[in-house]
């Protein structure tokens, strides 16, 4: 018997949680038909010896909304092992929506996501007006990876409402229609829908987005209307501001849809801190709800460096972000420069405490766990932190990048946290903030510190915690595991040498706009539906992903 490919010899864990075994893997015309002892030859045979094999990544939180249209590779996730990813997050997206409203559109996610307008509005067609035409436009674009997506609150609150949708509470009428075009968005294809309560995002004039101060019984009404077409209900809450009042509305949405509830959150300061939410999650479990969390799996929240934002900003900092990078690693290198930069750095203006800033190494993979603080360097060096900060970056011919940590500051709560049942790691926000921070490794990330180093999780349990558990969440039941009559999204890895690398500016967005990046190491193949789509780290060009649609209400 032939098969299209045979992976032989590898270490197959499945996706479930269970041991792993040593054995082969067919696959044929996109499905996995075989698993263990495979008879026969492939026509094409990869030998796995001393490799992982596993399902394909599931990316619960992306905003690739825009990146699509000009980037179907899906960087940086598609390098990281990731397969399918979910677009549509934090209530902004680009359907539905009226043909004179997509400049509004484009400008919000803009202001929320950081993604440019113009690279928005160039970048993609726009060839829609209601969710599933939007869809059916994605999948015109041939992805590389597999892609589904939310159907965001500020989108369709505003499509129903106008200018009135950031401030103003819909009446009857109003709520109804909201409620049935989020139904009929799903039973479209739209695998959910997202809200955003989040004080910290706003519209290009400066309110709230809408949707942030939707009172619970429009929340509920959506929910009731989802939850029958099988849709998931993503949140991002104001837990911070409100934590009963947010939580007791994850509970309205279970119960009012009788289905699946997701929602972001990030660890406190303190050890313990991820206990009230652990205990949240275990009281709604108990009562049958299917609510689940999500959080970015380390310290997160910018990138500083002198290729980037800069981690002061008056006097002579202002004058240094306002050069090139040329200009700025000359001025740098000026004795007299680098003494007002010193001088002015301890005015302060600073972007964040320097406790929380953290150096990311000059090796080729950068440090995240293990990273010292820009206050711990500047103490052992008998220096401030700005001499600190200049000494690494000239040293480094201006290339040095720092993680300045607003999220998950303590990684003894953020343990707490993820080892939850109920709380994945993932929150890697791909395509969005692009030219701020850069946690697409995050995966990767996953595998290499909270299995190998820490141990928190047993290599299977690491494995399901990335692709049958947010698969399972995402409504996507074919995929996620290594299983016969399951989608052939594998990734075979190097797990002695994988590792994420340095994030890396580039400027390949429209009108040559910044970006992060980040490759990794350690992926020696990547198949998204029975095609290679990666070997040895690289992209191989293919683009085997396809859209997939919400069919539960089919």
């Amino acid at each position: 018997m032939t098969h299209d490919i045979v992976i032989r010899n590898g270490t197959l864990i499945d996706g479930t949680g269970a041991a792993a075994q040593e054995g082969d893997l067919a696959i044929d015309d996109g499905m996995i038909t075989a698993v263990g002892d495979v008879p026969g030859k492939g026509s094409e045979e990869l030998d796995a010896k001393g490799h992982l094999v596993t399902p394909g990544f599931v990316d619960l939180h992306t905003h690739l909304d825009a990146q699509i249209g000009w980037d179907p590779m899906l960087t940086p996730i598609s390098w990281q092992g990731v397969t399918t990813a979910l677009l549509g997050n934090c209530g902004v997206t680009f359907a539905p929506c009226k043909e004179e409203d997509r400049e509004l559109i484009a400008a919000m996610m803009e202001t929320v996501e950081d993604i440019p307008r113009d690279a928005i509005l160039t970048g993609l067609p726009w060839s829609w007006e209601h969710y599933g035409q939007y869809l059916d436009t994605l999948e015109s674009l041939q992805p590389a990876i597999n892609v589904g997506g939310l159907v965001g609150h500020c989108a369709v609150r505003y499509y129903v409402m106008g200018d009135r949708s950031a401030n103003d509470q819909p009446n009857e009428q109003e709520q109804a229609e909201i409620a049935r075009i989020a139904g009929q968005a799903v039973r479209d294809g739209a695998v959910g829908f997202s809200t955003n309560r989040f004080l910290g995002h706003y519209m290009p004039d400066g309110r709230h987005v809408p949707g942030t101060h939707a009172h619970h019984e429009e929340v509920e009404a959506i929910a009731r209307e989802v939850g029958a077409a099988g849709g998931l209900m993503q949140n991002v809450l104001n837990l911070g501001g409100d934590f009963e009042g947010e939580a007791a509305l994850l509970r309205k949405e279970a119960l009012a849809s009788g289905g699946r509830v997701l929602f972001s959150i990030t660890a406190g300061a303190k050890d313990t801190s991820g206990n009230r939410v652990r205990a949240m999650l275990d009281d709604m479990q108990a009562d049958g709800l299917d609510v689940s969390s999500i959080s970015v799996p380390r310290g997160t929240g910018g990138i500083t460096g002198l290729q980037c934002g800069l981690p002061w900003r008056s006097g002579a900092w202002k004058e240094l972000a306002d050069m090139d990078f040329e200009g700025r690693l000359k001025a740098i290198s000026d004795t007299s420069m680098s003494e007002r930069l010193v001088r002015d750095a301890e005015n302060g203006n600073a972007m964040g405490a320097m406790t929380d800033i953290f150096w990311m190494g000059d090796g080729e993979q950068p440090l995240h766990a293990k990273a010292r603080s820009l206050a711990e360097l500047a103490e052992a060096a008998i220096e401030s932190p700005a001499e600190t900060f200049l000494r690494i970056t000239r040293d480094s011919g201006g290339k040095a990048l720092f993680t300045m940590r607003a999220f998950n500051k303590n990684m003894t709560a953020l343990a707490n946290l993820i080892s939850s049942d109920r709380c994945f790691p993932g929150l890697g926000d791909a395509g969005a903030h692009v030219s701020q921070v850069m946690d697409g490794g995050w995966a990767t990330f996953v595998l290499t510190h909270w299995c190998k180093e820490a141990g928190l999780y047993d290599l299977p349990e690491a494995v399901r915690r990335i692709t049958s558990g947010p698969a399972r969440i995402m409504g996507v039941n074919d995929r996620g595991v290594l299983a016969v009559g399951k989608r052939a999204d594998v990734n075979v890895i190097d797990y002695d040498n994988l590792h994420e690398k340095m994030p890396q500016i580039v400027h390949d967005f429209p009108f040559g706009s910044p970006r992060f990046i980040q490759r990794a190491a350690g992926y020696k193949a990547t198949i998204c539906n029975g095609q290679f789509i990666l070997r040895d780290d690289e992209l191989t060009g293919t683009r085997a992903g396809t859209v997939l649609r919400n069919t539960a209400s089919a």
